[in-house]
């Protein structure tokens, strides 16, 4: 008979290393079991990102079976075992006391009990163990909940979600991930609890909130904005699902066309960001004609100086934040609108930069998949030839910046151009030539056009 009543005819193939582990710890007397998102994820077919191990043993007693381990969360029971340079979290069976602050318990305590440790997780596809000797040990209907596909807590929902408040955000972010659906229960109690979420700082807001929008199943966004939980952790967005567009080009509002073009840009944290705030400031500058109909005119300036400013509340990485917010700025802009011609592309591209101009295309490309079906078709063989011209820019090495001259400042001071500010002002009307001409781009003739240049200083 199984100790725990787990079920011996269930089988997960677990890594070496953590088998490994888990019988050093069985064979000195300990229990020891894979737990949590990697027994979800391998019953789910999905690679899971770690293998957690959970034990009756305590850190120290973990501390003197295995010699390479590093202590990075000992006061909560957890002891990370080196095996062949990857880590792994080994965690003590622990009772939590008391939440005070809906992040922290102020204090711990140890058992030898894994069910008691099991009741402490968020949510039941998250509350099952495995090893080999007990099989799958799912005290919570865990299984049935996944067959079911949904995301449903462990014991009250207010409970949980009152021990760590950031749940109520997960539990949104496994249903996107996931693509499962929320039990009313547990619902009832992220509605109820969400204003908790203040609590929660903005790095972990943040960790929660990207996992959930390179997710498949953006419309959870949807469910977040219902719930309650935009409204404490992304205010604008809430604008933007308050924002109706009455225009041709447009039969969603603000923030359903945010998803929509989300759905159709690159599953990476760059694209879904920019995707996320590419509209952020049409609530700001929304004005109503006498016909009733929507504009949004400098939506992509002023969203390039909304969006950082979210960004950096929610803790985000400079780099992404610059590069996000160039392309909000730019992408709008339509090279194309007023006639097919290749030096207007030129000068697109120059202006908003090779390094994302594929990144901009992409955008735009999401954009009109995310509009009317006049707003699709208008405008958009413009954008297939944006994309042709582009595409001979690159595969031609077409100069489009100061950079990619074919002479440097170094070849203007020997053409005796005063040193300072003069050198690059010739260098911008060398390239100014270059964007009209591109064959003129050698050293021999833009020689002879820098002469010129140089004697008009």
């Amino acid at each position: 008979m199984s100790k725990y009543n787990g079920n011996r005819e269930f089988k997960i193939n677990i890594p070496g290393s953590v088998k490994l582990i888990i019988d050093v710890l069985e064979n000195n007397g300990y229990e020891a079991f894979a737990v949590g998102g990697c027994v979800r994820d391998t019953i789910l077919d999905r690679e899971p990102q770690d293998w957690d191990i959970t034990t009756s043993a305590l850190p120290e007693q973990v501390k003197e079976l295995f010699n390479r381990t590093l202590d990075t969360g000992i006061q909560h029971g957890t002891v990370t075992v080196m095996i062949k340079h990857v880590g792994y979290e080994v965690t003590t069976y622990r009772i939590d006391g008391e939440y005070n602050d809906n992040r922290h318990p102020e204090s711990v305590e140890f058992t030898s009990n894994l069910i008691e440790d099991l009741k402490r997780r968020d949510f039941t596809i998250n509350a099952m163990a495995y090893n080999e000797r007990e099989g799958l040990v799912d005290a919570f209907d865990g299984i049935n909940d996944i067959n079911n596909k949904i995301i449903r807590c462990v014991g009250e929902p207010e409970e949980r979600f009152g021990e760590d408040a950031l749940r109520i955000l997960r539990a949104v972010r496994f249903s996107a991930q996931l693509g499962f659906d929320i039990d009313e229960k547990t619902m009832e109690a992220i509605k109820k609890l969400a204003p908790t979420l203040e609590n929660i700082s903005a790095e972990r807001i943040k960790t929660e909130l990207e996992k959930l929008i390179i997710s498949k199943n953006l419309c959870k966004l949807i469910t977040a904005y219902n719930a309650g939980i935009t409204k404490v952790i992304l205010p604008e967005f809430d604008a933007m699902m308050e924002c109706e567009q009455n225009t041709p080009y447009h039969m969603y509002n603000v923030g359903e066309h945010t998803i929509k073009v989300m759905e159709n840009v690159s599953a990476d944290k760059l694209m879904r960001w920019t995707a996320l705030f590419h509209d952020v400031a049409k609530p700001l500058v929304k004005t109503t004609d006498a016909n009733g109909r929507n504009h949004f005119k400098g939506h992509a300036l002023e969203g390039s100086r909304l969006a950082p400013q979210i960004m950096r509340r929610l803790k985000m990485d400079n780099k992404t934040i610059k590069t996000a917010s160039r392309l909000i700025e730019c992408h709008d802009d339509r090279p194309a609108s007023k006639g097919f011609n290749p030096e207007a592309i030129r000068r697109s591209v120059h202006k908003i930069g090779k390094d994302i101009y594929h990144n901009y295309l992409e955008l735009v490309y999401a954009d009109f998949m995310g509009k009317s079906k006049y707003g699709k078709d208008e405008g958009y063989d413009a954008y297939v030839y944006v994309c042709k011209q582009y595409e001979y820019i690159m595969e031609n090495n077409i100069c489009t910046s100061t950079k990619e001259l074919a002479i440097t400042g170094k070849d203007l001071i020997a053409l005796g151009c005063p040193l300072g500010e003069k050198i690059g002002r010739a260098l911008d009307e060398l390239l100014e030539i270059v964007l009209k001409e591109p064959e003129k781009n050698t050293k021999d003739k833009l020689y002879v056009e820098a002469e010129k240049i140089i004697k008009s200083l």
